[in-house]
């Protein structure tokens, strides 16, 4: 590309390339001795918290429905991982060019049923080209008999910097891809049951320690229950979330405008209000 294009100017970057090209010239200007203070002290591990939370957001926009927003978040996400590559090539560790073209060949070799003469295409399951269940087992058998990524257990492909309900989720669906699940939804209803039970009888008499794993127990089969019913428990804890916000910013907005204060005292006004929220539909 021509070095004397306007960076600050989107005239010049109109395919998906240029566009991408653009974005990582803006890094390393950010990262050069004349750009950004706080971006040139950025190191990988500094900017592990700011992509979660970009990643977190983008989810957040996309469960909304919010395509406009979806598409600032998902901005943010490339930002973030293109900072984190700028930095490693750096340091000499990889260039971008690698990171491309390696997610590009690890594409292709996963997808045989896609490009035919892709290198895997010996491990192709019968009938993953029109079958998505298929085509998941066939992406495992590459990773283990072509990429050699076969671990000690399934369990350990299950990322430990996943966050604590997320990777419950994926532990359990590596689990159940071994058959070792629950036949339905009943199994998990009687394991919150007696989860709760324990949770209960730990809470009056055991330690802290003691407490804590009772209700990790909880939990854990709480996201069990989700996975039979079909349901992802980080988008529907998310969806709570939001929930309880826009209530309880009404409670606020209504005991300010009444003059009452949000104060234990009051309890019983702000559980009014509450249900009224309910009722509107909050």
């Amino acid at each position: 590309m021509n070095n004397e294009l306007d960076l600050t100017s989107a005239n010049d970057f109109t395919t998906p390339a240029l566009a991408f090209e653009r974005l990582y010239k803006i890094v390393q200007k950010l990262r050069s001795p004349e750009g950004c203070p706080w971006d040139r002290k950025q190191t990988p591990l500094t900017m592990r918290q700011p992509l979660i939370e970009e990643t977190f957001e983008a989810v957040d926009a996309i469960s909304a429905g919010d395509a406009n927003h979806t598409k600032e978040e998902l901005g943010d996400v490339f930002l973030n991982a293109s900072m984190i590559a700028s930095i490693h090539e750096e340091n000499d560790d990889f260039t971008i060019v690698q990171v491309m073209n390696d997610v590009c060949d690890k594409i292709i070799r996963r997808h045989p049923h896609v490009w035919k003469n892709s290198e895997g295409s010996s491990t192709l399951v019968e009938g993953s080209q029109n079958n998505a269940d298929k085509v998941l087992e066939q992406w495992e058998q590459i990773k283990q008999k072509v990429e050699g990524r076969k671990k000690k257990s399934s369990l350990d492909e299950v990322s430990y910097g996943l966050p604590s309900l997320l990777r419950a989720y994926k532990i359990q669906k590596k689990a159940a891809k071994k058959g070792f699940d629950w036949k339905d939804a009943e199994g998990p209803w009687s394991k919150i049951q007696e989860e709760i039970a324990e949770l209960k009888e730990a809470s009056l008499t055991k330690t802290k320690d003691e407490i804590e794993k009772e209700l990790g127990d909880v939990l854990f089969s709480v996201v069990n229950l989700a996975r039979h019913l079909d349901v992802d428990p980080n988008l529907a804890l998310a969806s709570t979330n939001q929930k309880f916000m826009k209530r309880f910013a009404y409670v606020e907005e209504k005991m300010e405008l009444s003059g009452e204060q949000m104060n234990p005292e009051n309890l019983e006004i702000m559980d009014k209000f509450w249900d009224e929220s309910k009722k509107l539909g909050f």
